[in-house]
C-alpha cells in the first residue's frame, strides 16, 4: 500500500473510471460517471474523491458526497456513492487505500461520519466494510415499485336522485372514487419553492435546514437527469412536498430506479390527503418513464413516516445502511 500514489479525482479519468466500473458490473455507466466528475470539479466542496495509482496507472477510485443538516444532524456527514477497484487488482490493497484517503481528507474538513449502502447480497462489500469499521445505521432502506397506488378513499359524495339530495359512501354503482392527486393539486418544483419547503420541514423538525435543502433543490433541479420532484399547492400556498431523483444511465436511457430524498406535509394540511397526492403523482411520473423502482431511506425513530409508507406499499429493500465514525 506504501507504494500507492493517491490524488483526487480528475475529468481525464472518465476512461478508465466506466472502464473499471464495466469489469465489476457489466455497464461501464460513462455518461453518469461523466456527470459525476463534471459536478466534482464544479463543486469541490460538496465531495470527496480518492484515486488510487499504481505505477502510474489508476485501479481504485471512491467518490463521497458532503452533506449538511440531514436527519436534523447539524454536523456535515459524508456518503460514499462509489468505490470501485480494477478486477486484476482484488486482494491488493487497493479498496483499504481508497478508503483511507477519503477518511483522511474527511478529518481535514472535520467530518465525522462517513456513511455508505450496500446490497447485503454482496457478500464480498459487505465484509470489506465491515472489516474496515463500518457498522449498521440507525436508518432503514424502503422500497416498492411504480405501479399505481392503491387507495381506499370511502369519500363521502353527495348526489341527487329522484329529486332528493343522499349521501352515499363511494364508490358505489353510480359514483366515482376520487384519487388523492384529483383532490389536491400537485406540481413540479421550482427554485422558488425552496423557501416554503424549508418552512414546512422546520415545523415538521422544529429546525430548519437551508444549507441541507439548497443541496437537495441543486440536486434535483441541475444536477439529476429527468426533473421529478413535487410540491402540493392550495390556494397558491405549497402544503407539502416530495423532493425525488432519477438519472439517465448509458446511452441515454433512464435508470431503472428513483430515489426519494425526503417527503413533508404542513401540519395544518395533516390528514387530507396531501402526502397520498404527492405520492401517487409521482408514482405515475416515475412509471411513465419506466422506471421500476422507487427507494428511500427512513430514520429508524420516524414510526410515523414509517407507517405512511407502510400504507403506502413500502415494504424492506435488500440494502443496508452502514456507517462509520471517522476518527
Amino acid at each position: 500500500m506504501s507504494n500507492y500514489a493517491l490524488r483526487a479525482l480528475r475529468s481525464a479519468d472518465l476512461d478508465r473510471v466506466a472502464e473499471i466500473e464495466g469489469k465489476i458490473s457489466g455497464s461501464p455507466r460513462k455518461t453518469y460517471y461523466g456527470k459525476q466528475l463534471a459536478l466534482v470539479a464544479a463543486n469541490p466542496d460538496s465531495f470527496v474523491s480518492t484515486v488510487v495509482e499504481d505505477g502510474g496507472k489508476l485501479m481504485g477510485f471512491g467518490l463521497a458526497r458532503v452533506q449538511r443538516g440531514e436527519f436534523g444532524i447539524q454536523n456535515a456527514v459524508a456518503v460514499l456513492d462509489v468505490l470501485g477497484v480494477d478486477s486484476d487488482a482484488r486482494g491488493k490493497g487497493i479498496g483499504r487505500a481508497v478508503l483511507s484517503g477519503i477518511e483522511q481528507q474527511l478529518k481535514e474538513r472535520n467530518i465525522d461520519i462517513l456513511k455508505t449502502q450496500v446490497a447485503w447480497t454482496d457478500s464480498v462489500l459487505t465484509a470489506f466494510f465491515c472489516g474496515n469499521g463500518f457498522k449498521l445505521g440507525s436508518s432503514q432502506v424502503i422500497e416498492r415499485d411504480t405501479s399505481p397506488l392503491k387507495e381506499n378513499v370511502a369519500e363521502m359524495v353527495t348526489i341527487k336522485t329522484d329529486s332528493k339530495w343522499q349521501v352515499h359512501s363511494a364508490p358505489d354503482c353510480n359514483h366515482y372514487e376520487r384519487l388523492a392527486r384529483d383532490k389536491v393539486l400537485v406540481r413540479s418544483f421550482k427554485a422558488e419553492d425552496l423557501p416554503a419547503v424549508v418552512r414546512i420541514d422546520g415545523k415538521l423538525t422544529g429546525t430548519e435546514r437551508p444549507v441541507y435543502f439548497s443541496a437537495k433543490a441543486r440536486e434535483v433541479l441541475d444536477e439529476s437527469g429527468i426533473m421529478v420532484s413535487l410540491v402540493a399547492e392550495d390556494s397558491g400556498i405549497v402544503s407539502g412536498f416530495i423532493m425525488a431523483r432519477v438519472d439517465f444511465g448509458e446511452f441515454g436511457k433512464v435508470e431503472t430506479e428513483a430515489v426519494i430524498d425526503t417527503i413533508g406535509v404542513h401540519p395544518a394540511y395533516r390528514e387530507t390527503g396531501v402526502g397520498h397526492a404527492l405520492l401517487s403523482q409521482l408514482l405515475l411520473n416515475l412509471s411513465s418513464l419506466k422506471v421500476e423502482t422507487v427507494r428511500t431511506q427512513v430514520w429508524w425513530e420516524n414510526f410515523e413516516l414509517q407507517r405512511f409508507l407502510h400504507g403506502c406499499g413500502f415494504g424492506p429493500s435488500q440494502r443496508l445502511v452502514l456507517t462509520k465514525a471517522v476518527s
